[in-house]
C-alpha cells in the first residue's frame, strides 16, 4: 500500500462531526439535516422553500438586523418566525449559516428539502391505502370498492370520498350539487374546507367552529403518522418508535394538524401525484388557509381549545392543569430550599453592590 493510500485510509477512519456536511453533489440520506428536515416539514411548515427561507433569514440577521419589525409585511414576519423555529431545531445551524458561504447555504437547503419532501412522500404513500380502512363503516364494504394502490376512482367520482370532500355548506345529497361537483362545473378551491374536517362530518353554519378539525378521520391519520400505524386502533404493536417519540415530541403543533388535514384531503382525491402547485387539488392554498386561521389573533380562544383537545387525543398523559406540589414532599422541599438559596444570593448581591 502506498503512502497516499494509507493517508487516504486514515482520513476515512477519522470521526466526522455529526453536523458536518459532505460533498454537495452526494448528500447522504442519513445526514442529520435530512432527519431535521423530515420533522420540520411535518410539524412547522410543510411547503416552504428552504433556499429562500435561509437566504432571507440570513439577511434579517445581517443587513436588515436594525430594520424595525413593523417595516416587514405580515408574510415576511411569519417567514422569519419559521426561520427562527428552524434555528432552534438544529444545534449550531445559526453559526454555520453566518460563517459559511453561499455553497454552504445551498447544501443545507438541499438536505432540509430532501428530508421534508421525503417525509411527505412517505406519508402520502402510507396513507393512500390506510385511509380506506378508516372511511369504511364498520361491518360494511365500500360500494363500489376502491383500490388501495390506485386513486382514479376516488374524489367526487365515488359516493363515500365525494361526501367527505364535499365543501362544508354544500349538500352532497342534492343531486344537482353532486353532478356539478363531479363534472367540474363547481370548482372547489383550497379555502373551501371539506366536511371530513368536522366531528361526525357535521357542519353547523351557525357555529362553524363547532367540531372543526376534530374528526375521527383526522385523529386516525395523525396517530398513523406520528405515533405509529398500530396506535390507530389503540393497540400499539409497533416494534419501532413512532415519529413523535423519535423527535422528542410531547405535544402537537398546530401546523402538524394542517399537515395531516392536507395529507388526508389529498388521499381522498383522485389526483395521483402530490404537488404544491396542483390547481386541481389546490393543496398549497388549503394548507396555508388552515395556518392562517390558526395564527389569527381573533381566533385565539378557539385555537387554544383545539390544541388542548388534540393533545389529549394524541398524548394521553398531557394535562394543562398545574397540580400543586404536595406539602412536605421531597420535591416540594427541594423547590423551597432552592428558592431560599436564590433569595439569599440576590440579597447578598444587593448588599455587596451597595
Amino acid at each position: 500500500m502506498t503512502e497516499d493510500q494509507q493517508s487516504c485510509g486514515q482520513r476515512r477512519k477519522q470521526p466526522v462531526d455529526a453536523l458536518q456536511l459532505g460533498p454537495r453533489k452526494r448528500p447522504s440520506a442519513a445526514d442529520p439535516l435530512v432527519h431535521y428536515g423530515r420533522h420540520f416539514g411535518r410539524t412547522v411548515h410543510a411547503l416552504c422553500n428552504f433556499q429562500a427561507l435561509l437566504t432571507n433569514g440570513i439577511l434579517r440577521m445581517g443587513e436588515l438586523a436594525e430594520t424595525p419589525e413593523e417595516n416587514f409585511t405580515a408574510e415576511e414576519r411569519r417567514e422569519h418566525r419559521i426561520f427562527q423555529e428552524l434555528l432552534k431545531s438544529v444545534a449550531g445551524l445559526e453559526e454555520r449559516l453566518m460563517q459559511g458561504g453561499d455553497d454552504e447555504v445551498d447544501v443545507i437547503a438541499e438536505l432540509l428539502t430532501k428530508g421534508a419532501s421525503g417525509a411527505r412522500g412517505d406519508d402520502t404513500k402510507s396513507l393512500k391505502g390506510s385511509v380506506l380502512d378508516w372511511i369504511t363503516p364498520k361491518g360494511q364494504n365500500l360500494v363500489p370498492p376502491l383500490a388501495r394502490n390506485m386513486k382514479i376512482d376516488r374524489g367526487f367520482h365515488h359516493e363515500r370520498t365525494g361526501a367527505l370532500l364535499c365543501p362544508a355548506g354544500l349538500d352532497w345529497s342534492h343531486s344537482e350539487t353532486k353532478a356539478k361537483l363531479q363534472s367540474g362545473e363547481i370548482i372547489v378551491t383550497g379555502d373551501q374546507w371539506p366536511l371530513f374536517l368536522y366531528a361526525d362530518y357535521h357542519y353547523d353554519s351557525e357555529d362553524p367552529w363547532n367540531g372543526l378539525f376534530r374528526s375521527a378521520l383526522l385523529v386516525c391519520a395523525y396517530k398513523h403518522v406520528f405515533t405509529s400505524p398500530s396506535s390507530v386502533d389503540r393497540e400499539p404493536k409497533a416494534t419501532r418508535s413512532g415519529n413523535a417519540r423519535i423527535h422528542g415530541m410531547t405535544r402537537i403543533t398546530l401546523p402538524s394538524i394542517a399537515y395531516i388535514a392536507t395529507q388526508v384531503r389529498f388521499s381522498l382525491t383522485s389526483s395521483p401525484v402530490f404537488s404544491r402547485t396542483d390547481t386541481v387539488t389546490d393543496s398549497e392554498r388549503f394548507y396555508n388557509s388552515i395556518l392562517d386561521i390558526f395564527e389569527d389573533p381573533d381566533e385565539k380562544q378557539e385555537v387554544d381549545d383545539l390544541a388542548v383537545w388534540w393533545n389529549r387525543q394524541i398524548f394521553p398523559s398531557y394535562s394543562t392543569a398545574q397540580r400543586p406540589l404536595v406539602k412536605n414532599s421531597a420535591l416540594a422541599r427541594i423547590r423551597e430550599k432552592r428558592a431560599q438559596i436564590k433569595e439569599a444570593s440576590v440579597t447578598d448581591g444587593g448588599s455587596g453592590n451597595a
